[in-house]
């Protein structure tokens, strides 16, 4: 398996806490990290995959045309957009 080196930056305490958990695991940092990092990528994948899988041969046209079924009016209760802050 080849490797690549990578500096990475995190901040203090996620570095400490991934510390922690390593130590709690018995392996390294670099091996913690690199299985986190693994894990996320599987997961993002794993997630894309599902949902082109999922979406099929629909277009944005298509999305569009559901859309357009959609009556309008005022949205249900517990949907109403949250108020705008500047």
């Amino acid at each position: 398996m080849s490797k690549a080196t990578y500096p990475l930056k995190l901040p203090l305490s996620v570095k400490e806490a991934a510390a922690r958990l390593a130590k709690a695991d018995g392996v390294s940092l670099n091996q913690w990290i690199a299985s986190a990092v693994a894990q996320k990528v599987g997961a993002m994948e794993t997630a894309a995959d599902f949902l082109r899988r999922r979406a099929g041969n629909a277009s944005g046209a298509d999305f569009a045309r559901i859309l357009d079924q959609v009556p309008d009016g005022p949205p249900q209760s517990g949907d109403e957009r949250p108020p705008e802050t500047h």
